[in-house]
Order: C-alpha cells, then structure tokens, then sequence
C-alpha cells in the first residue's frame, strides 16, 4: 500500500519553492492527518497534530523528501483506551509548478497476503 496526496500550492504565498513546501505543510496539518491516517486505520489509530520536523532535503528543484512527526492516537471507548504516541515518518515530495501542485508519497508499506490454512 503507497498512499499519495495532493495539496494545492495556489494557497501559499510565498515564491520560493522551500518556502512554498513549509508554509503549506504548516497550513494543512489537517489534511496530513488525514494523508497519515490511512497508514494506521487498521491498527485502529489516527495521526494528529502533524509537523515538519526538519528542512526539507531537496534532491533537485521540485521534489525530494520530507520528514513529517505528529501523534498516533489510538483511541476505544469500550475497551477504555486512549494512547497516543509520537511518531515520524519520510515522505516523497514533488512540486507540480504546472498545475500548483504539492504532491506527497508516503512509503510503501506491503499489505499481508492471505493466511495458509
């Protein structure tokens, strides 16, 4: 499973490309959670709170990755749990200037296969 987002450049003032990337990664935090969400939903937890953790690392002009932390929150009423954790995770980036877009790839975590009988 490889989860990818987008996030429309278009909402973020500034010009520079590394200015665009951090201003809109601190903008959407929401939106990350979400993006982040789908690596846990079968665990049953949630990411929250969502922050870059270091200066991007650019392989060339557009794209290349990211360090995102935020908390895995696990949460069951009826069995009375409420954990939360801090995690971080590497993130793939592209920057579309053509379209203005900021385009996300999260790693690719393989799915489990059938059980043998």
């Amino acid at each position: 499973m490889q989860i990818t987002w987008e996030l429309d450049l278009k909402k973020s003032t500034k010009n520079a490309p590394s200015e665009q990337l951090t201003d809109i990664l601190s903008s959407e935090s929401k939106e990350l959670g979400i993006f982040l969400s789908y690596y846990f939903k079968k665990d049953g937890a949630v990411a929250e709170n969502v922050s870059l953790v270091d200066t991007p690392n650019f392989e060339n002009e557009n794209s290349g990755k990211l360090r995102l932390a935020f908390d895995l929150v696990y949460f069951n009423a009826c069995l009375a749990i409420h954990e939360q954790n801090r995690e971080s995770i590497l993130i793939d980036f592209n920057i579309d200037e053509k379209d203005g877009n900021l385009i996300l790839k999260g790693p690719d975590w393989p799915d489990r296969g059938l059980d043998d009988i």
